[in-house]
């Protein structure tokens, strides 16, 4: 009896020192609260953030002021600008008032935007600008008395002597003049395309031609969705001409 109990004692005793030899484990550590911290791993590309788009600013001004003094004429007046090769890159005024002008103190004054006849920019540099007060021009049709159309020649030009401006030595005593049209009509027009007055708003014109008829007059041919039409242009004499000089686009 006494073994028995001597055996339990010691097997006791042996499994509490077991207990305390083994380490104890650990306790958990508290979590503290706060702000989660995102990772990326390296495999992870960062996709930047679009840059905003830049609306591009519009382009400077580039207005360029024109004054001239007009000939001592009733009238209208075209106005076409012209680079150094004398070629026309705008119509400025077409048949135009001289209530259409700013009056200066001594002289007439307009503005050109430095833009041909599409709307574009043309490039810096040196332009000039000209054109002719259009008198008393009387137009007539006579299609009744024509016979039939002649033949097509559209490029045909006639020249005519202009009336002499007091006000300038100008040197353009004669002008070359053709006819054109477009969906407003025909006009007669110089050589190098500056329309000056309005022959007919019949539209859908498919060819027009000019001939001269005496030192005053010429004739012109039309042919359109009306028909065949004549008309003939009197004092067509009664311009002159005028220089506004030159300038430079900046």
């Amino acid at each position: 009896m006494t073994i028995k109990t001597n055996t339990t004692i010691l097997t006791t005793l042996l499994a509490s020192i077991a207990l305390a030899q083994e380490s104890p484990t650990p306790t958990p550590s508290a979590i503290i609260e706060g702000s989660p911290v995102s990772s990326i791993s390296p495999t992870e590309s960062v996709t930047p953030q679009p840059s905003p788009e830049q609306t591009p600013s519009a382009s400077p001004a580039r207005n360029v002021r024109i004054s001239f003094v007009p000939p001592p004429l009733e009238g209208r007046i075209s106005l076409g600008i012209y680079d150094t090769q004398g070629k026309l890159v705008r119509v400025l005024h077409h048949e135009a008032d001289l209530r259409e002008f700013t009056i200066g103190a001594d002289a007439l004054v307009t503005q050109w935007d430095g833009k041909n006849d599409n709307g574009e920019d043309l490039p810096a540099g040196k332009y000039y600008a000209r054109g002719y007060l259009v008198g008393p021009v009387k137009v007539e049709d006579v299609s009744q008395a024509a016979t039939a159309p002649p033949e097509n020649n559209s490029n045909a030009s006639v020249k005519v002597k202009l009336m002499p401006n007091p006000l300038a030595n100008d040197t353009r005593a004669l002008v070359g003049l053709t006819a054109g049209f477009d969906n407003n009509g025909s006009y007669l027009k110089t050589n190098d395309g500056l329309p000056l007055f309005t022959i007919s708003k019949s539209a859908n014109s498919s060819r027009v031609s000019i001939a001269k008829k005496g030192d005053k007059s010429v004739e012109i041919c039309q042919t359109d969705a009306a028909g065949f039409h004549q008309f003939r242009i009197s004092n067509v004499d009664q311009m002159m001409a005028f220089d506004c000089g030159e300038f430079e686009l900046k």
